[in-house]
């Protein structure tokens, strides 16, 4: 009996011991080699969407005045579309007027009966995070900010993020909002997002609107200078040049603030040819407090491991043919083969040493082949036949915001010469000559059965 007793203590004991360990090993799994004090982080090569670090990329949190990249991004696509001018002109209504006076909040107070252009309320969103200026920009482009808000969804889903949702245009909390809160939401609701979608908006915004950049890194600017109204706007962003934090190659893009979100920061940086895109959510300082300081020390760490350990490398040249894939066969051509090769060098970025981690991987276009792979004249030189991509082979783990993203580290196969389409005299005799060499062969195979 007591020997059971012993046994049963003692593999009780190693149960405990190895349950113990467990939690171990699983810290151990999901240890944080930058040490990024923040509850979300992500650094991303702003060229391809690839992500070069994460952290808790995927869990939702709060964005704040973050959310005011997806409000620029609607403005700019009402400009680009002419939908909205720069010079148009704009009266507070009562919501944006009483918003706009609460100076505890990000604010340029407006007048009620003033008028102000569509550049002016831009510029105090941008640089000053203007809270009444962001919603003024929501009535212009949306009618009101719940159509706006509505819009802001809508683009979220078209742009293929996840994990997402928007109740107003500013980030601020729908408490403080003065009771004007869109219909349809609650008083207590917040916008939030995870670290990836907010990385993928900077990167849609930065593609398809580059020129947020202008505005984005003005340090200082005085919102109606000369007039009883001017007030200086400093940039939030104290990682631009000049600023307390400064960081070379900084030029953007958005900070954000509130007791729900804490401290976040959307940054990016360029610097030889290279531009990252940075994301910390609710960043903290050594005691574990949010603070504004902390978002941009996070940042400065994510910004010094991709510039001090990542470069842009050409892999492969333009006119690059993979040994074995030089040609394709041609079916009803002049030639029976045809001459492949990429139609530009082939450049991505790099960790340092790991150049001979990458191998070429040609991928062909299933609609241009036959079911035996040839190509079927007639070819143009240029035409493009499929593209060559890259099998990474190293020891790290790389993703991208979205699957579809991959295509970005590609170049196209081309087809080096035309080819023309053989006439129907080539082609018949093509035919008979097939029929006789199938024929010969057959004969042959039953000769050679004989002995």
């Amino acid at each position: 009996m007591k020997r059971v007793i012993q046994k049963t203590m003692i593999g009780f004991l190693v149960a405990c011991l190895c349950l113990g360990l467990l939690p171990f090993q699983a810290a151990k799994a999901e240890s944080d080699p930058l040490d990024i004090n923040a509850d979300a982080a992500i650094l991303v090569d702003a060229d391809t969407g690839r992500i070069l670090y994460q952290k808790n990329i995927d869990t939702v949190l709060g964005i704040a005045s973050m959310t005011k990249m997806m409000t620029e991004y609607l403005l700019l696509d009402a400009i680009k579309e002419k939908r909205v001018k720069w010079d148009q002109q704009y009266t507070p209504s009562d919501y944006v007027y009483r918003l706009s006076q609460d100076r505890s909040l990000s604010n340029v107070p407006l007048r009620k009966d003033g008028k102000y252009t569509v550049r002016e309320l831009y510029e105090a969103m941008a640089i000053y995070s203007a809270n009444g200026a962001t919603v003024a920009i929501a009535e212009i482009v949306g009618g009101s900010e719940k159509n706006f808000v509505k819009m802001m969804n809508e683009k979220a889903k078209q742009l293929g993020l996840r994990d997402y949702k928007f109740v107003n245009a500013t980030g601020l909390s729908n408490k403080d909002l003065k009771g004007f809160h869109s219909e349809g939401t609650n008083v207590n609701d917040e916008n939030v997002m995870s670290a990836r979608a907010m990385a993928t908006l900077a990167y849609r915004l930065l593609k398809d609107h580059p020129e947020v950049l202008k505005t984005a890194s003005i340090t200082h600017k005085t919102f109606r200078e000369g007039t009883d109204d001017e007030i200086k706007m400093d940039n939030w962003n104290w990682m631009l040049p000049g600023l307390v934090y400064a960081y070379p190659g900084v030029d953007g893009l958005k900070t954000g603030y509130t007791e729900f979100a804490g401290n976040c920061f959307t940054g990016t940086a360029k610097r030889n040819g290279v531009r990252f895109i940075t994301v910390v959510m609710n960043a903290k300082d050594n005691s574990g407090k949010s603070t504004r300081e902390a978002r941009f020390e996070e940042t400065r760490k994510l910004f010094d491991y991709g510039f001090s350990n990542y470069s842009k490398k050409e892999l492969y040249p333009k006119g690059y043919q993979l040994k074995g894939n030089k040609t394709l066969p041609v079916v009803k051509g002049k030639e029976k083969t045809v001459s492949i090769a990429t139609d530009k060098p082939l450049s991505v970025l790099v960790k340092s040493g790991e150049e001979k981690n990458y191998r070429p991987v040609y991928v062909f276009d299933k609609k241009k082949l036959t079911d035996q792979g040839e190509l079927t004249a007639p070819i143009k030189k240029g035409e493009k036949v499929g593209y060559m991509t890259l099998q990474y082979k190293g020891e790290d783990s790389y993703s991208f915001l979205n699957p579809d993203m991959k295509k970005n580290v590609s170049v196209n196969i081309v087809a080096k010469e035309s080819v023309e389409k053989a006439n129907w005299f080539v082609l018949t005799m093509r035919g008979i000559g097939g029929l006789f060499g199938d024929l010969w062969t057959s004969v042959a195979k039953t000769v050679k059965g004989w002995f």
